[in-house]
């Protein structure tokens, strides 16, 4: 039974909330969500861009984390499907954290064991497995949040999120300058690559994510309330998981087929033209993700049509959290605030898919690139977080989010200064302790507005929904950014990825309008 902690009016005992259990644990379990993604993400563009892998072929790697920005596809699998023997064993949050953890572990294994060097084969091989990484990761993240919700009551709630993201970022501490500074003293470099120096920072890290294993076996169940949560029948979550394997075959089978047109598309209009090669290409690869997303979707109706899963059932995981939304924001003011959703951390995302290659491109080694970007940014982000938390909670959400809009964008014109400064570490830490400071803010106003928009009854199924949208369209585009930075050059797309910023501050004044905040 998760333990419960009232908060009394007066003046209560903070250290002994900060060491209760349950804050204890979600600061481990934060650890263990925070640590896979750089693996996918900025770790692995290092790897790859030693390996000698073009700039574009590494920033199309990030498209592998994916599986965040459409976790809420299976979170209602998560939330109600039973697994077989470790649900009875360690109920039904405990057995899907052991589940999607062994799964990192397996996928870091995977990457581990795999050269990029071997050409095509060696790339593929990688991609799957950063795919599965992504998609594990995905799935760690959705039954954390829900054990997070419910292993105390609203008093310790917000204790608990502040110990989670402080253990997620000491996770990718350890993920991204660990792991660098790890490769180094196992001796690989730019100069002489070395890919069994690689191969044991992975397995160093599929070691690490233990902490997360150890934790889930350590802690309690939440509490039920003596709620059964599986009240449908065996056949009946059988066709459910059944429903989910039909779409996600319906939607690689529509990828994969819609490949070669694709690329016979992009050919035919792209007329010789290098910007327009870039531009179709966007164009044409979008609309294959969307085609498969939609066939996915379609498959998955005809399925329930004709009666494979039962339709209470998938009313109750996918309709019911959605309709409730569009209930409760009805019309433009639902379309606006999802879009708000989807395109806020555009100007981040996008810089920060090509990040990790441009200071390698600027000359700065490894160890520095750690220390500055990874250590020391880690510091002037929980900074910027709590200046953030006290700013929101001072002048509101919406005055907060559009400041950290506009501080979004302009920190990205800093990098055009450092583009022009090759090799200059002071430079580099102004450039980082800015750029940290201010995402930090827009971070915490983030999850505030996030959290205003969830309702309590669907809690897991619509921040799943939110936080998946929030980096959908960010990643889509920033796929292309290594090839945006091959036919413009880092003082142009860094322009470009402030002037994304531009929108967004338009969309936080409506929304602040439209829901009566003053901004």
């Amino acid at each position: 039974m998760a333990e419960k902690v009232e908060r009394r009016a007066g003046n209560p005992d903070m250290l002994r909330i900060w060491i209760h259990p349950r804050v204890v644990t979600m600061l481990f379990l934060g650890f263990s969500a925070g640590l896979p993604i750089l693996l996918i993400f900025s770790t692995l563009s290092v790897w790859l861009r030693e390996a000698g892998v073009s700039r574009s072929a590494v920033t199309f790697f990030s498209w592998a984390a994916l599986g965040y920005s459409f976790k809420f596809i299976w979170a209602p699998l998560v939330d109600k499907l039973p697994l077989p023997f470790l649900t009875g064993m360690f109920g039904r949050r405990r057995s899907w954290m052991l589940f999607s953890q062994f799964s990192v572990i397996t996928a870091i294994v995977w990457m581990g064991l795999t050269d990029p060097t071997l050409g095509e084969t060696g790339l593929v091989a990688m991609a799957f497995a950063a795919v599965f990484l992504g998609f594990s990761s995905a799935t760690q993240d959705i039954v954390i949040d829900a054990y997070r919700i419910e292993c105390a009551n609203e008093s310790l709630q917000a204790m608990l999120a502040s110990s989670y993201v402080a253990g997620y970022r000491i996770g990718m501490l350890v993920a991204g300058a660990g792991s660098l500074y790890i490769a180094s003293w196992f001796g690989t470099t730019r100069e002489l690559y070395d890919v069994s120096a690689w191969r044991m920072t992975y397995m160093v890290m599929a070691g690490v994510m233990l902490v997360g294993v150890i934790t889930t076996c350590l802690i309690d169940e939440p509490d039920e309330s003596g709620r059964n949560p599986y009240h449908y029948t065996a056949s009946q979550y059988i066709r459910f998981f059944l429903l989910f394997l039909l779409a996600a075959l319906f939607f690689a089978a529509c990828f994969f087929i819609t490949a070669s047109p694709g690329a016979w598309l992009k050919e035919e209009m792209t007329g010789g033209s290098a910007v327009h090669e870039k531009l179709i290409g966007f164009v044409v690869e979008s609309l294959r993700l969307f085609l498969a997303l939609a066939v996915a979707g379609g498959g998955a109706w005809l399925a329930v049509m004709a009666g494979l899963a039962d339709r209470d059932m998938v009313r109750e995981s996918y309709v019911e959290p959605v309709r409730d939304f569009f209930v409760r924001y009805s019309g433009r003011t639902a379309v606006l605030l999802l879009l708000l959703v989807g395109f806020y951390r555009v100007s981040d995302i996008v810089l920060g898919v090509v990040s990790n290659v441009f200071y390698l491109d600027m000359g700065f080694s490894k160890n520095v690139i750690a220390t500055v970007t990874k250590t020391f940014g880690l510091f002037m982000t929980l900074a910027g977080g709590f200046l953030g938390g006290m700013l929101t909670v001072r002048f509101g959400v919406y005055r907060i989010l559009f400041l950290g809009g506009v501080l979004a964008a302009a920190t990205n014109l800093l990098f055009m200064l450092l583009a022009g400064s090759p090799g200059d570490v002071t430079m580099l830490t102004v450039v980082i302790g800015a750029d940290n400071l201010c995402a930090g803010l827009a971070s915490t106003a983030f999850i505030a507005f996030l959290s205003s928009l969830t309702n309590i009854s669907f809690t897991a199924v619509q921040y799943a929904l939110f936080s998946s949208l929030m980096t959908l369209f960010p990643k889509l585009i920033g796929g292309y950014s290594g090839t945006a930075v091959s036919a413009y050059g880092y003082e142009v797309f860094f322009l470009i990825t402030a002037a994304m910023g531009l929108p967004v501050l338009i969309l936080v004044w409506f929304a602040g309008r439209l829901m009566k905040v003053k901004t």
